[in-house]
């Protein structure tokens, strides 16, 4: 999970900021017409704010084990997947990026599932193990 946290974080900062720097990476002011942008600014300080800043912030929790971590990588997974909507249905173009991006959003949502228990099977380590701790919790029969 941390690595794919990584690399949409990355993939986002980086995209976002080549899109501000560049003024849109060569893509025509066409692919905005009818949309609330006017140029490629907002939508690049969007991609590096809010998707790459949820990317980033739920890599740190996760780094740091934190119990919000799974909460803020649901999030992040979620805004990939929402970007990747808007943008499509903002340019009416598609590409291959766009078939990546959904596809780490959407792992990244499947992952954040699988580790809450929905997928019984796959194994969980508790975030917080109790170092005092030697033995299994002793269950009693009612």
């Amino acid at each position: 999970m941390t690595i794919l946290t990584v690399f949409n974080a990355v993939s986002a900062i980086v995209s976002g900021t080549a899109l501000l720097v560049t003024g849109g990476l060569g893509m025509p002011l066409a692919f905005l017409a009818g949309s609330v942008f006017a140029s490629f600014t907002w939508p690049a300080v969007i991609l590096v704010a809010v998707v790459g800043g949820t990317q980033a912030l739920a890599t740190v929790l996760l780094l740091r084990r934190k119990e919000a971590a799974l909460l803020w990588a649901a999030v992040a997974g979620f805004g990939m997947l929402i970007w990747i909507f808007v943008e499509i249905s903002l340019i009416h173009e598609s590409s291959w990026l766009q078939v990546i991006y959904f596809s780490t959003g959407s792992a990244q949502v499947a992952l954040v599932l699988a580790l809450l228990g929905i997928v019984e099977w796959l194994p969980r380590r508790p975030l917080h193990a109790n170092p005092t701790s030697k033995t299994a919790p002793v269950s009693q029969a009612g």
